[in-house]
């Protein structure tokens, strides 16, 4: 039945684009469907994706055609969203997922800021149900349409140093300074990361994964930190700081399907994005300290915490308590739990 309801909404939404409305608001369907049903409520599938599709745009058709010779051309065009779609799912059509995902995901890398980290957060829940499961057409068309998008929007991070020092991800992230003016979109924002704002060399103060066996836990580490920061940073921007989240499990969650010798650099790639966003949407100050959130206890809390985010609806609050129950599976910090609390009370509920 679960893999029914995720069949069913990944065939409707690839009917849509990946972005709607004229401000290019992302499409966070496939995403947050993909979480429903792994997290055991596939029930609630159809009518979510009833009242969430009504927003969105359709496909946007092709208008040409990108090869294997044109697509460097083409890469970070987002009027060939079309043309990226069309020629990637045709790609895995022809060719085993894994062998198309190992080319891909190298070539996309640099542009890990794709739709403010969209790109690649979408690709990893894809591959995440591909990794688990045996991937149907649909499944299949779902990975191709999250690289496509990540292709058609490629945008890189501003230059910094790779990670050559000692601190730990939560640290490093404290250490990231705060642009001077956090207002304007995020290109404007990732236009003051320069050299003389200390942005290149507080990316570097990270420690270095030595050898790739290492990756996976320093992501984690990682995920762990950005999750812990929003209980006390979410407030800047609620919405945009969720991904300082979930754009690293992401690639954690991605990691078993490409060679290991990819698992440093995207390491590299997405600290440098989270680094990113945290700098430019994080307040300098933690909030005032202010009654904390009500948690759950026992056994039971994280899935309390999931029903609460099914119940509130958003798609940013169910995918980051998607990310925060992790956090709190594999650490046993409540503050895990109680930052997804934070988000869904920070985010206004579609239903109210």
């Amino acid at each position: 039945m679960s893999g029914a309801a995720l069949t069913e909404a990944y065939e409707r939404f690839h009917r849509t684009g990946p972005e709607w409305g004229a401000d290019q608001l992302t499409n966070h369907g496939p995403m947050a469907v993909e979480v429903l049903v792994r997290r055991g409520r596939a029930e609630v599938v159809p009518r979510w994706v009833d009242a969430y599709i009504r927003r969105l745009d359709e496909l946007p058709r092709a208008t040409g055609e990108i090869t294997d010779a044109s697509w460097p051309e083409a890469l970070g065009n987002g009027r060939r969203i079309g043309d990226w779609t069309a020629y990637i799912t045709r790609q895995l059509a022809e060719q085993p997922w894994r062998e198309v995902f190992a080319t891909w995901w190298p070539r996309l890398l640099p542009g890990i800021a794709a739709g403010a980290t969209h790109g690649v957060i979408r690709t990893g829940h894809v591959v995440r149900t591909l990794l688990t499961t045996e991937g149907n057409a649909p499944t299949l068309d779902e990975l191709g349409h999250a690289l496509a998008f990540w292709a058609a929007r490629s945008r890189s991070v501003p230059p910094a140093s790779a990670p050559a020092g000692q601190l730990d991800p939560q640290a490093a992230l404290d250490a990231v300074p705060r642009i001077a003016s956090q207002q304007g979109n995020l290109a404007a924002r990732f236009g003051q990361l320069t050299q003389g704002s200390g942005w290149p060399a507080s990316v570097g103060r990270l420690r270095p994964a030595t050898i790739p066996g290492q990756v996976p836990d320093r992501l984690a580490d990682l995920v762990a930190a950005a999750t812990l920061r929003y209980l006390s940073h979410g407030h800047g921007q609620p919405v945009l700081l969720v991904h300082t989240a979930t754009a690293p499990n992401a690639v954690l969650h991605a990691l078993p399907a490409l060679p290991d010798d990819l698992w440093a650099p995207s390491l590299t790639a997405v600290w440098a994005a989270s680094a990113a966003i945290f700098a430019a949407y994080a307040p300098p100050q933690a909030a005032a300290p202010g009654p904390a959130p009500t948690l759950p206890a026992g056994p039971g809390a994280a899935a309390e915490v999931l029903d609460r985010a099914v119940a509130h609806g958003d798609e940013h609050v169910i995918k980051f308590t998607d990310t925060a129950a992790e956090v709190y599976a594999r650490t046993g910090q409540a503050d895990a739990l109680a930052a997804a609390l934070r988000a869904s009370t920070l985010i206004p509920s579609p239903r109210d």
